[in-house]
């Protein structure tokens, strides 16, 4: 299960791809790796990985 803190960095990610139009294509936990993934945007342009501790990063 995510932890408190990636829940909430992860509504706050989402709120902003939506506030800039961007769909959210793929939004997946990994159990193993025990992260949050987002893909977004209109070419999927956008990948966020979300840590346990709530930071967040793109994914290059």
């Amino acid at each position: 299960m995510p932890t408190e803190k990636q829940l909430e960095t992860t509504v706050f990610l989402c709120q902003l791809l939506s506030n800039f139009y961007q769909p959210i294509r793929v939004f997946r936990y990994d159990q193993k790796l025990k992260t949050l993934y987002i893909q977004a945007g209109r070419t999927d342009e956008i990948a966020l990985i979300i840590k346990e501790d709530g930071n967040w990063n793109f994914v290059p």
